[in-house]
């Protein structure tokens, strides 16, 4: 174990605990626990936007899934996440974060539904909190396992010890600050991402003798790492593009445009957060792209540690402990957020709402703390087994609230004719097209990978696509076939647009 790794290690850690105790003295009141009381800045909700959505995935996957399928193919994913995130900043955020506060200062996404639809029933809210839980539990989970497994090569711990380890941070700071907390230390982590995303792709491109040598190299290993259209069919395009409709639906992500100081934050928010997304992109492309030309002659067991393995043999160990603590903090990023939407499910939309209406502002405040010590503690033992299948949900949660929230949320705010039933109904088909479809496009194969039944759907389309359609046609036609929206909807609905 290296000590300027190790040492690196503990300073990234201890500031993160620190956040979280000074979060903990401006946490009054369960709207600054689960929104920040509304008061963050352009440049903390867009970097926070962004490094809780990408997770370790920026890092390790895609870089990874560039080296694997051999280039320039998998540009496509990425041109469908950067458009998803831009009309999800340009349309979204400035509508929602006005309906938020018109629609009875609403504090998270159920809340929200409950509130522009006026379901006195709560069956919005339940049914909404309930996909929450379910799908970031999982989320969750994963995310413990992948911050496991860096703890246990960089320190040569047990997966256990390391998971632990990993857990007990995000959850002492989680606990302690909540949105504040989570939003500053996600600024510093998305900071820290971006950076390391620029450095290592450069360092790397230079070590190969530069950019045209890099291009040459990929090139001999394979020509086809040079074009973008390889290997690709249109369906397969599609489905990478289709990506970016899944931001319309993320919980972690649009509780930022909710808790910004104003809608007039909104542009200058938009423009940091893209400016970061399209870099950090591109960096995490070129990672995977250099990696095919430096380790050419030593190809990699497992594609997803090139940027890992860049860290080493790259950079010295003070250099490496930074870089290494990038991958940290886009786990790291990504679990707290979760874990907080998850836990204000529990304080706002089954506690308050159906348990206790009267319930005071500090114990609130407490049933949120808790439920993220328990949700944490669901993830982790989900996690005890990083093979388990049930991590396989993970898959298609962001398909998930893709397609269950993102027609609903886009729908809600621009369509006056919706109503609390097309919402249910939008809801309900987007999630259970999401799972069905999946199921039904999967073979089922033996113990050696070998298919032994064919999927009943012939072809593969990502999920997200069918049931981002379905959801935006059920919510149209029930609504229209069931009674219009009271005058108090309709009016709040004008207001928002103002």
């Amino acid at each position: 174990m290296d000590s300027a790794v190790l040492t690196t290690f503990i300073v990234y850690l201890v500031g993160m605990l620190g956040i979280g105790f000074f979060a903990y003295r401006l946490t009054s009141n369960l709207s600054d626990y689960v929104l920040g009381g509304r008061r963050l800045g352009p440049g903390v909700a867009a970097l926070s936007a962004g490094a809780s959505d990408m997770s370790s995935w920026l890092l390790l996957g895609l870089p990874g899934a560039v080296y694997v399928s051999g280039g320039m193919n998998q540009i496509w994913i990425a041109i469908g996440l950067a458009v998803g995130a831009y009309l999800n900043w340009q349309f979204v955020a400035k509508r929602l974060r006005s309906y938020t506060e018109i629609a009875n200062d609403s504090i998270t996404i159920p809340d929200y539904f409950a509130n522009r639809f006026k379901d006195s029933s709560n069956l919005l809210r339940v049914i909404s909190a309930f996909v929450i839980l379910l799908f970031f539990t999982f989320y969750t989970s994963s995310g413990m396992v992948g911050g496991a497994k860096l703890f246990e090569a960089s320190f040569d711990l047990t997966y256990n010890q390391a998971l632990w380890i990993g857990a007990i941070v995000i959850i002492s700071y989680t606990f302690l600050g909540g949105f504040l907390a989570v939003s500053w230390t996600d600024f510093i982590q998305g900071i820290l991402m971006f950076l390391a995303l620029i450095v290592v792709p450069i360092v790397a491109i230079n070590k190969i003798g530069g950019w045209d040598e890099t291009i040459q190299t990929v090139g001999q290993v394979d020509p086809a790492n040079l074009d973008a259209l390889a290997n690709m069919t249109v369906l397969g395009i599609i489905s990478l593009l289709a990506w970016g409709l899944g931001y319309f639906g993320q919980p972690h992500i649009i509780t930022r445009f909710m808790a910004l100081r104003s809608k007039s934050d909104v542009p200058k928010a938009r423009l940091i957060g893209m400016t970061w997304m399209v870099f950090a992109l591109l960096g995490a492309i070129f990672t995977g792209f250099a990696g095919i030309a430096y380790f050419a002659d030593s190809p990699l067991a497992d594609g997803e540690e090139v940027f890992i393995l860049f860290t080493q043999v790259l950079f010295d160990p003070w250099v490496s402990g930074i870089l290494l603590a990038a991958i940290l903090a886009a786990i790291m990023s990504t679990i707290d957020s979760q874990l907080l939407v998850s836990s204000s499910a529990v304080a706002e939309d089954f506690y308050k709402a159906i348990l206790k209406k009267e319930a005071t502002q500090k114990e609130l405040v407490w049933v949120g703390r808790v439920s993220v010590v328990v949700i944490a503690l669901i993830a982790i033992l989900l996690a005890g087994n990083p093979d388990s299948s049930v991590l396989d949900l993970v898959s298609y949660a962001w398909a998930g609230f893709g397609a269950a929230f993102g027609p609903v949320i886009i729908l809600s705010l621009f369509w006056r004719r919706m109503n609390r039933w097309g919402a249910l109904a939008g809801m309900v088909v987007g999630a259970a097209t999401v799972v069905i479809w999946k199921l039904l496009s999967t073979p089922k194969l033996d113990e050696a990978g070998e298919v032994i039944k064919e999927a009943v759907i012939p072809f593969s389309l990502y999920e997200i696509v069918p049931g981002f359609i379905f959801a935006f046609v059920a919510i149209v036609i029930v609504s229209l076939v069931t009674p219009k929206p009271s005058d108090e909807i309709l009016e709040e609905f004008e207001q928002a647009k103002l």
